[in-house]
């Protein structure tokens, strides 16, 4: 099925994706768990760990907003900040945002076990998903990288719940996918694969249309468990600074459209319309539970 997902333990499954401003995901779970006549809503903030900017815009998201999960990415070199403000928001919950590519053009991270393997010619991560497949690294300097991701954040974040998957790359080989799977059963944190290559239509929204169709689509949410996935973030000197190779608007505006995704999870009309409609805001943590 287009766009599908997989939640671990076995029993949440994604069962279709429409991918818009944010990635839209409705999951069924056990009866139990989710009755038919209630809405039970999870939004996510990925990329904690990016910049400053993505961190004050994910804990902002959190207090003053509607996400109640957020992704973080250890390589990163703003994870140590977003470590610390996760210690002080011990309500948020987390996952870890198990991390082999630094995408952007002039702002790069590398792996934190300096694996030659996961490489491009300068030492970092390679850019592209597609340019990791072609190196193939051994499973096992993959797995040492994973590892060490986990072990980091474990070090760091009190408040972990899950795995999950930065641009599909943890997920892109079958037996990457085996190796995320046996580090999820090792440390008890299920895992969230996404595949990023499906993100039809993410970036297309303009800035300034992001609340309405947000808006649009809380309202038209049918009960079940649904998943909304973000990229909180300011427009700031910081995030201006940072451009992508891509020639995508979304790319090459990131400063403007990031801070209008925390300017609509933090919306009051937003906060307004989810309590009329009794919507449940959850996190992976309590859904795992």
């Amino acid at each position: 099925m287009h766009g599908i997902n997989k939640l671990i333990p076995s029993e949440y499954f994604i069962l279709f994706s429409v991918f818009f401003f944010f990635n839209l995901v409705s999951v069924s779970s056990q009866q139990k768990d989710n009755p038919e006549s209630e809405i039970y809503l999870i939004v996510r903030g990925d990329d904690m760990g990016f910049c400053h900017a993505t961190n004050v815009a994910c804990i902002r998201s959190f207090r003053k907003g509607i996400i109640r999960s957020v992704e973080v990415m250890v390589p990163a070199p703003w994870f140590l900040d977003a470590a610390e403000m996760l210690k002080e928001n011990p309500g948020l919950d987390v996952g870890v945002h198990l991390t082999l590519t630094s995408e952007w053009k002039n702002y790069k991270w590398r792996p934190v076990t300096g694996a030659p393997g996961l490489q491009d010619a300068d030492g970092y991560f390679f850019p592209t998903v597609q340019a990791l497949q072609q190196a193939i690294p051994d499973p096992d300097i993959v797995e040492k990288e994973l590892r060490a991701q986990i072990k980091m954040a474990m070090k760091h974040i009190p408040n972990l719940t899950h795995l999950s998957d930065h641009m599909g790359a943890s997920s892109c080989r079958p037996e990457y996918k085996e190796i995320v799977n046996k580090l999820s059963r090792e440390y008890n944190l299920p895992v969230i694969l996404e595949n990023a290559h499906e993100e039809i239509g993410f970036w297309d929204t303009p800035a300034d249309k992001k609340e309405a169709f947000l808006y649009k689509t809380i309202n038209n949410l049918m009960p079940g468990l649904w998943i909304i996935y973000c990229h909180p973030g300011l427009d700031t000197p910081e995030t201006q600074g940072i451009i992508s190779a891509s020639q995508h608007p979304s790319d090459v505006f990131m400063a403007e459209y990031r801070a209008a995704v925390t300017k609509a999870v933090t919306s009051d009309r937003i906060k307004t319309l989810i309590n009329q409609k009794g919507i449940h805001l959850v996190s992976y943590g309590t859904m795992i539970k």
